[in-house]
């Protein structure tokens, strides 16, 4: 099916900035819609093949760059920064923002959320205030529980009081991310993201990927990973919201897949009804770049297709 692209600017949720983002509109009949949030450190033109592929499919599909990311964030000249306090709040809340503003294009349309890695946790903090709402959940790359991640929220603030908001600290993302490359050769510091050497070389490459986060939206990073991997974030899941967990098992952020395993744990435990998981053996943490793509959209878009039905 053909689409076309329409460039969409919605004001934040802060009340600050403009969230810039695409819709990928069929020319037909939109069967639904399709959201993506992206991860950190990134920006949404990396999911253009994706995002085409719903549309292709009848999903008016679309993505943003959040604050302080893509050109969201270079329009404010504050890549890597959020807000000075409460932007995990933020990146929460622009999801139901943005959504709307296509939803006001798309009226009546049944609505699947996807998130990416660091948007994996941002879509489940919104699921879990407004699961009622949607389709289905897809989380792609994400974690589970991090026993340290109270001392790491603490120690942010510690930094934060002390130099700034706006402040990098090399420390506090050693503390996050030192261990991701213990199972890799080490030639480069993403190495972890993928086994393909050219898609490394292209995150590389590209200028809106891999700045350094501010101590702040490292805090917020912390304060969502954790807010959204305990007891009672489960139980607000509403139980009959469908779940599809998917990434690589040789994804670090997701524990080589004992931390997904904790995350589809946790849901059942909590009661919920319809919740799936799919770890692709051999793959790393960015599964739409890996030589498993095609099966990844196929798996998503079977997932889509059954709950919008």
């Amino acid at each position: 099916m053909a689409y076309r692209i329409i460039e969409k600017e919605v004001l934040s949720s802060d009340g600050v900035h403009t969230l810039y983002g695409k819709v990928y509109a069929p020319e037909g009949d939109v069967r639904a819609l399709f959201q993506v949030a992206h991860g950190m450190a990134e920006h949404i033109e990396r999911y253009g093949e994706f995002l085409a592929f719903l549309a292709e499919n009848g999903f008016a599909a679309f993505a943003y760059d959040h604050v302080g990311h893509g050109k969201t964030g270079t329009a404010a000249g504050e890549l890597g920064f959020i807000a000075d306090e409460g932007g995990y709040k933020i990146l929460i809340d622009d999801i139901g923002i943005f959504a709307e503003a296509v939803k006001a294009d798309f009226p009546g349309k049944k609505h699947v959320l996807m998130g990416h890695s660091m948007g994996s946790f941002i879509v489940r903090g919104y699921a879990a205030k407004h699961g009622k709402e949607l389709a289905g959940l897809v989380a792609m790359g994400t974690g589970g529980p991090n026993p340290a991640a109270k001392i790491g929220i603490k120690l942010a603030g510690a930094v934060k009081k002390k130099k700034g908001a706006r402040h990098i600290s090399p420390l506090i993302a050693n503390l996050a991310f030192g261990s991701y490359n213990a199972r890799t050769a080490k030639e480069t510091e993403y190495d972890w993201l993928s086994v393909d050497k050219e898609n490394i070389a292209k995150y590389l490459a590209d200028e809106l990927c891999g700045f350094p986060f501010t101590v702040s939206a490292m805090q917020d990073l912390i304060t969502l990973t954790a807010s959204c991997n305990c007891a009672s974030w489960a139980k607000s899941m509403p139980p009959s919201l469908p779940v599809y967990l998917v990434a690589g098992d040789e994804d670090p952020v997701g524990a080589y897949g004992k931390g997904v395993k904790k995350v589809c744990e946790m849901l059942h435990k909590a009661g919920a009804q319809d919740v799936k998981m799919k770890l692709y053996r051999g793959y790393r943490h960015e599964i739409l770049n890996e030589a498993c793509k095609e099966e990844v959209c196929r798996d998503i878009l079977a997932f889509a297709n059954r709950v919008i039905t």
